[in-house]
């Protein structure tokens, strides 16, 4: 038939390794002590709740809370204090196993509290317990140490990866091109256009005024006309048409100015 409570005559199976004694030593120290270690507990358990527990097994002479080395704050474990042998039995016959802050609480027999013995000797300042866990305990700081060191090199390494992101230069939407092509050059080839459309806009304009000067200067050399100044054939064309209608040269010459006269006239030859 199984048993109900702990058997007593395994006193503990845990073996402090700084007793200062032998192991016979060590077994008379846990049968007579007074003092029970209490394990897994929250490290948000007071001390007034382990007082409201314990107490009931009998009178308290002191707890003593564990402490991270580190932190100072409480890592999962302490020491009860009584006054007689008889309670210390009936706290580790009857309050192990029970549930405390919603844990099951571990209650073994001590040897006796010593000065020192209230810190933890993880090397993180916590229990060792706590140094190797896997699992996660959010009643106990979640995982353990060593994985969370490893999951915060990883959570360096990914912020570290995410801000050398901003070191590179933003990428820039590509351009648009337009009906006349685009592309990084596309201002300066509008400008270049133009400038060309002005250059020969200008030229164009430097052209008509030559033009219309040229228009205007045979303008007046045709009104200004001197028959001295024409051909000889001219001249005697003037003369003849002259003569034939008795004419002055001068009116001869201002009829035969157009080239119309000229070619009635000669046609009437």
């Amino acid at each position: 038939m199984a048993s109900l409570f702990k058997d007593l005559t395994k006193l503990s199976a845990y073996r402090d390794r700084r007793f200062p004694g032998n192991q016979e030593e060590f077994e008379h120290a846990l049968q007579t002590a007074t003092t029970v270690y209490i394990g897994n507990m929250s490290f948000y358990t007071t001390e007034e709740q382990v007082y409201e527990l314990f107490s009931r097994a009998g009178e308290i002479k002191k707890i003593i809370m564990g402490l991270d080395k580190n932190s100072k704050t409480p890592c999962g474990f302490c020491f009860v204090l009584y006054y007689s042998r008889e309670d210390t039995e009936d706290a580790v016959k009857f309050i192990s196993g029970t549930i405390l802050d919603d844990r099951p609480i571990r209650v073994d027999f001590d040897w006796g509290f010593q000065e020192g013995r209230q810190w933890g000797r993880g090397r993180s300042g916590g229990q060792v317990r706590d140094e190797y866990r896997t699992d996660y305990d959010p009643g106990r700081g979640g995982y353990g140490k060593l994985v969370q060191r490893e999951l915060e090199v990883q959570r360096q390494l990914v912020d570290y990866g995410a801000g050398s992101l901003g070191s590179f230069p933003a990428v820039m939407p590509p351009p648009h091109f337009g009906r006349r092509g685009g592309g990084q050059n596309y201002g300066s080839s509008n400008r270049q256009g133009r400038d060309y459309l002005q250059r020969k806009r200008n030229r164009e304009d430097d052209q008509q005024p030559r033009e219309s000067s040229k228009r205007t200067s045979d303008h007046e050399s045709r009104r200004n006309f001197d028959p001295d100044s024409r051909p000889v054939i001219f001249k005697c064309i003037v003369v003849l048409y002259a003569c034939e209608h008795s004419l002055k040269l001068s009116t001869c010459c201002q009829q035969l100015t157009s080239l119309a006269c000229l070619g009635v006239y000669v046609f009437l030859l």
